[in-house]
C-alpha cells in the first residue's frame, strides 16, 4: 500500500493551499458527472487524512469499489494538475504562451492561416521579451510549416527572415545549454566531492572547469548565457573554497536580475537562489555588514504576499530565511538570543516536510544543536545531533555525520557524562575510520578527547592550548579551512583557557569584523 512518501496523489492534495482546494472543488462540481463526483469524493477522503490511509478512504466512500481506485486516483491527479494550471496561469508566462500556441494549433486546423500567424507572431514577441527562446524557436517552426506549405500572401521576404530569426535564436539555445550543463556539472562535482582538499583536486577541477567553459560576449549574451556563465562561476568558486571570486559572480548573478525586472518576476526561485549564494558566501567570508544588508533584502522581498505566490517559493524563503539567520547569530556570537526562532523554525521543517529532502533537514538540526550548544546546554545540543547521527540513509553526506559526532563527543565532555563519552569516542572511531575523507582538523579533534580522560585537571588549560596551537597551524593551510566553517572549536578551545562562555569569545571575535 502506498504512504505518505510515496503516494503521488495524497502528497499533491497536501502541497495544496486553501484556496487551491477551494478552486478545485469549483473546478471538478463544473463538470458534474457522476465520475467526477466520486473523484471529488476521493480527494475529500485524502484531504482529511494526515497520513495516505487507503482503508479508511474506501470506508469513507463506500461507493468506490477497490478495483476502481488506481484509475480514479490518477483521473484525479490529472484534474488536480488541470485545475492548477489554469488556477496559476496567470502567474507562470510559459504556460500562458503554451496555451496561445494550443490556439494557433486550432485555427491553423481550421485553415485560418493568417489568424494562427498573427497569434504566433504574438507569442513570439512575448517569449523574445521574457529570454523564452525556446518557445520563440517553437512558434518560429509553426511559422515556417505555415509559410512553407500554404499561400499566405506573406511569403515575399519572409523566409530569408523566418530563417536568420532561426539561427540567432538556435545559436543562442545552444549557448545557453552549453552553459547551464557546465553549471549543473559543477553542481554535481560539488555534491560529490565537496571542496578541494589538496593541489591535485584543485588542478584537476580548475582543468575541467577551464576546458568546458566557453567564450562569452557578455554584449551579445542572452540573459540566461549570462545567468549560467555567473552560476557556473559561483560552484567553482565554493568548490575551489575561493571565497572572493564566488562572491563576486554571485553578485553579479543578483545584479543581472536586479538590472531586469522582469525577469524578477518571470523567474523569482532563480533570484532568490542568487541572494542566497550572496549570503552563504559572505557569511564564509565573515563579512558580516554585507551579510546583514543583503539579509534584510532578502527578509523584505519574503514580506511581500504577492511574491509568495506558490508553495515552492514559500519552502526556498522558508530554508533561505532560517539559514541565513541562524548564520547571522552564529557570527555574532547570539547562541542564546538564537534559540527564540528554534520554535518556528520546527514549525515550519514539519510544515515544508514534503518540499524539503532529508539532508537540508539535518542540516537544520545540525544548527540548532550548535545554537544549544553555544548557549552553555550540551545535553539540549545532544538531543539534535542525535536526529543527525542516527539518521539512516544511504545518500547523506559524511561532512554533516561527522562533525556532528565529534561535536556530540564534546557536548557529552561538557556535560559531564563521562559515562557515555567512553562509548561515543568508539563510535566516532569507527565512524572516521569508514570514512572516504578524513581530515587533520577532525583527526586532531578526536585524538585530544580520546586522551582527554587520562589529563589531571591541573594539566586540561595547558591540554586545551597545546590542541589550539595544532588547530590555527592546520588551519593556515588553505585547503583545511573548510572544517572549521562548520565548528569553531578554536572559539571553544579558547572558551575553556580562559574560562568564559563560547559566547563571550565569539562576540568579541564579531567586533573586529567588518
Amino acid at each position: 500500500m502506498p504512504n505518505e512518501s510515496t503516494d503521488p496523489v495524497f502528497q499533491l492534495i497536501k502541497s495544496l493551499t486553501r484556496t487551491e482546494k477551494r478552486h478545485f472543488r469549483l473546478f471538478a462540481n463544473r463538470q458534474g458527472s457522476a465520475e467526477g463526483l466520486k473523484f471529488l469524493q476521493v480527494f475529500d477522503a485524502l484531504d482529511g487524512q494526515d497520513r495516505y490511509d487507503e482503508e479508511r478512504m474506501l470506508a469513507q466512500v463506500p461507493a468506490i469499489k477497490k478495483v476502481q481506485v488506481a484509475n480514479l486516483k490518477a483521473n484525479l491527479y490529472k484534474q488536480l494538475l488541470s485545475s492548477l494550471r489554469m488556477y496559476h496561469a496567470g502567474h507562470n508566462l510559459d504556460i500562458q504562451l503554451h496555451e496561445q500556441l494550443d490556439f494557433a494549433r486550432v485555427l491553423y486546423n481550421r485553415g485560418l492561416y493568417q489568424h494562427s500567424l498573427r497569434m504566433l507572431e504574438k507569442v513570439k514577441a512575448t517569449a523574445q521579451q521574457a529570454e523564452l527562446r525556446h518557445i520563440v524557436l517553437l512558434a518560429l517552426d509553426f511559422e515556417k510549416l505555415i509559410e512553407g506549405q500554404y499561400i499566405t500572401r506573406s511569403i515575399q521576404g519572409r523566409a530569408r527572415q523566418l530563417s536568420d530569426e532561426a539561427t540567432d535564436t538556435v545559436q543562442h539555445i545552444g549557448r545557453e545549454h552549453e552553459l547551464s550543463n557546465l553549471a549543473l556539472r559543477m553542481y554535481g562535482r560539488y555534491l560529490k566531492i565537496g571542496h578541494t582538499r589538496n593541489q591535485q583536486d584543485y588542478d584537476t577541477i580548475t582543468a575541467y572547469f577551464r576546458r568546458d567553459l566557453p567564450a562569452l560576449d557578455p554584449r551579445q549574451a542572452s540573459f540566461f548565457e549570462q545567468l549560467y556563465f555567473y552560476q557556473a562561476h559561483v560552484w567553482y568558486y565554493t568548490i575551489t573554497q575561493n571565497f572572493r571570486q564566488c562572491y563576486r559572480y554571485a553578485q553579479k548573478w543578483v545584479d543581472l536580475f536586479e538590472h531586469n525586472q522582469l525577469m524578477c518576476e518571470q523567474q523569482p526561485m532563480l533570484y532568490i537562489k542568487g541572494m542566497h549564494n550572496v549570503l552563504v558566501t559572505t557569511y564564509n567570508m565573515l563579512y558580516y555588514s554585507r551579510f546583514s544588508e543583503v539579509l534584510g533584502q532578502l527578509e523584505a522581498y519574503a514580506a511581500d504576499p504577492d511574491r509568495r505566490s506558490n508553495p515552492n517559493i514559500e519552502a526556498l524563503l522558508f530554508l533561505y530565511i532560517y539559514t541565513n539567520r541562524l548564520n547571522g547569530y552564529f557570527m555574532r556570537g547570539e547562541f542564546t538570543a538564537g534559540l527564540q526562532v528554534v520554535p518556528d523554525l520546527l514549525e515550519n521543517l514539519e510544515r515544508f516536510r514534503m518540499q524539503l529532502d532529508s539532508h537540508r533537514r539535518l542540516v537544520f538540526y545540525y544548527k540548532i544543536a550548535s545554537l544549544y550548544f553555544g548557549s552553555g546546554q550540551p545535553l539540549k545540543a545532544i538531543e539534535y545531533l542525535d536526529k543527525v547521527i542516527y539518521f539512516k540513509e544511504a545518500n547523506l553526506r559524511e561532512d554533516i555525520q561527522c562533525f556532528a559526532r565529534i561535536l556530540s563527543l564534546i557536548a557529552h565532555y561538557e556535560a559531564g557524562r563521562d559515562e557515555a563519552l567512553e562509548y561515543q569516542v568508539r563510535s566516532v572511531y569507527r565512524f572516521l575510520g569508514k570514512m572516504n575523507d578524513q581530515q587533520p582538523m577532525q583527526e586532531a579533534i578526536f585524538r585530544f578527547l580520546r586522551g582527554l580522560g587520562t589529563v589531571a585537571p591541573s594539566q586540561l588549560k595547558d591540554a586545551f592550548l597545546k590542541l589550539k596551537n595544532e588547530l590555527t597551524k592546520i588551519a593556515e593551510n588553505p585547503y583545511e579551512r573548510r572544517p572549521f566553517l562548520y565548528l569553531d572549536i578554536i572559539s571553544w578551545l579558547e572558551s575553556k583557557i580562559e574560562n568564559v562562555p563560547v559566547q563571550e569569545v565569539i562576540r568579541r571575535k564579531f567586533a573586529g569584523l567588518k
